[in-house]
């Protein structure tokens, strides 16, 4: 799996996750997952919540359509975001390329 993958409407991310970072932010690529930096603290599951509300937000959903699907205590995650509503700049044009490549293959969008 690359850092991501579409399941049908779904949005599957692959994330390495920098907690107490200076600011919220994509951060390009760490070996095959997104990494992202957050300014949340890893303690009693403060970044895995800040985590949900910043791709929430990111992607034009409500936080609850963000789901943590692996790595609820470990920097590497698995996120499902449930139908997003937009693609951020910064991973557009890499997200959409994926859903066409997955259309042509006779995958599901």
């Amino acid at each position: 799996m690359s850092w991501f993958r579409w399941d049908g409407a779904d949005l599957i991310l692959a994330c390495h996750l920098q907690p107490k970072a200076s600011k919220d932010e994509f951060a390009g690529l760490h070996g095959e997952r997104l990494k992202i930096r957050l300014t949340a603290p890893p303690v009693e599951g403060k970044a895995n919540a800040h985590l949900l509300a910043f791709l929430g937000k990111a992607f034009g959903v409500a936080k609850s359509q963000v789901s943590l699907e692996s790595g609820d205590l470990n920097r590497q995650k698995r996120v499902r975001i449930h139908a997003p509503q937009q693609l951020p700049a910064e991973l557009a044009a890499e997200l959409e390329a994926g859903r066409q490549a997955q259309r042509g293959s006779g995958q599901r969008p």
